[in-house]
């Protein structure tokens, strides 16, 4: 069964000229499964290791597609099963782009699970948690700083296909806080 969810990665951005008026600048994802907190707040605190270690971190959208990329890299081992009849070696990824070596799968998981959403066209409507993930407005050369985060109750949020902003503004938050607590937060109470 899948524990669908959207991750919202935001970073308010200063406008030049303006009195009290901060932009966001937003990237929204959608993921199939493990979206429960566990997993999904350990995924960050892993992705968030990185980027801070490489000095990476660029903003809302890179963060994504980097959340994305590492999710999709976490699956494709189970298809480097060892299976002779297959010619996918882990040391050659570029196996995986050979068709042949898919044709035993109806639908690899590494290609599919995730989408890069629209905040604008609303979400699923199927989904279990949200999340929002605050970036820092820093500059990449600066020290890493903190990232704090929302979660979502269970499902405590309105369901339907409209405007995105809505769903999160109108979202139960059962954790709003430093990305460093919240796993900690999080498993120490039942979900």
């Amino acid at each position: 069964m899948s524990t669908r969810s959207q991750l919202r990665f935001v970073q308010r951005v200063e406008q030049p000229g303006e009195s009290d008026s901060d932009a966001e600048r937003i990237a929204q994802v959608y993921r199939h499964s493990d979206g429960y907190p566990a997993s999904v707040l350990r995924d960050l605190v892993q992705l968030k290791d990185l980027l801070d270690a490489t000095r990476a971190e660029r903003g809302p959208a890179y963060t994504a597609a980097t959340f994305v990329f590492l999710d999709k890299l976490s699956t494709v081992e189970l298809y480097l099963d060892g299976d002779p009849e297959r010619t996918i070696d882990e040391a050659q990824p570029a196996d995986l782009l050979e068709t042949s070596n898919m044709e035993h799968l109806d639908q690899p998981l590494f290609l599919l699970g995730h989408g890069v959403e629209n905040p604008a066209d609303g979400i699923h409507g199927d989904e279990e948690f949200l999340y929002v993930v605050e970036l820092p407005t820093t500059n990449a050369f600066d020290e890493p700083a903190e990232w704090t985060v929302k979660v979502s109750g269970h499902s405590a949020f309105p369901r339907w296909d409209g405007p995105t902003d809505e769903a999160f503004e109108r979202a139960t938050w059962q954790f709003e806080g430093a990305l460093t607590v919240a796993l900690d937060d999080l498993l120490a109470e039942p979900v």
